[in-house]
């Protein structure tokens, strides 16, 4: 079977499970997309390692992990999202460490996040993504006779840029204002509010 080499394309929030998100990875070659139900923590240690400025006042677990492995030289060389049963995605992680490769199972949603600060590729198997990839509609003042479809299992995706989007209570601050704002939300680890006053600046 071969592999098909995926990137992220955004997070979402899922409006059918509470507390849920959707994560959407993109084939590098392609257009459809693969989307992944994961919790909210993991999407926002996902999310952190994906916003380069946001630096956490402490160590998240999968921080804490890629710290444990370059002490004891363990690489994480690449994600294999290698099943699909019942709607639950099992991964892999290729592990090397003094030219011994191993491989690992893990949840998607913690290798994925393990993936980003290894850069690490991030891969599945061509027959997973004919059954679960999808083509999601992420402007929906689309022409209507094109053929994007929406997400499935009942997943509503906004488009994705919207899920960073800044509030509208921010513009009236000052630079100042907005970066006081942001130490607070980081140093309360509040990363969600962080990554949407991030946004207002980098928007000014």
């Amino acid at each position: 079977m071969s592999l098909v080499r995926l990137n992220i394309k955004g997070i979402s929030y899922s409006q059918t499970q509470n507390g849920a998100y959707a994560l959407i990875l993109n084939e590098v070659d392609g257009d459809r997309k693969l989307p992944i139900v994961i919790g909210a923590f993991e999407a926002q240690s996902i999310a952190i390692a994906l916003e380069k400025e946001i630096k956490p006042p402490r160590p998240l677990t999968h921080d804490l992990f890629k710290s444990f492995a370059d002490r004891f030289e363990i690489i994480v060389k690449q994600v294999i999202i290698h099943k699909l049963v019942d709607g639950v995605f099992y991964s892999s992680l290729i592990c090397e460490r003094d030219g011994v490769e191993e491989i690992i199972d893990a949840r998607t949603s913690d290798a994925i996040a393990l993936a980003l600060r290894f850069k690490a590729p991030i891969f599945t198997y061509k027959n997973i993504l004919d059954k679960a990839g999808i083509y999601l509609k992420v402007n929906p003042k689309k022409d209507e006779d094109e053929e994007d479809t929406i997400l499935v299992d009942d997943i509503v995706a906004e488009e994705i840029e919207s899920a960073t989007a800044p509030e509208a209570n921010y513009s009236d601050k000052t630079i100042d204002e907005l970066h006081q704002l942001l130490e607070e939300a980081v140093l309360n680890e509040d990363y969600e509010t962080a990554a949407k006053i991030r946004d207002e600046i980098s928007k000014r």
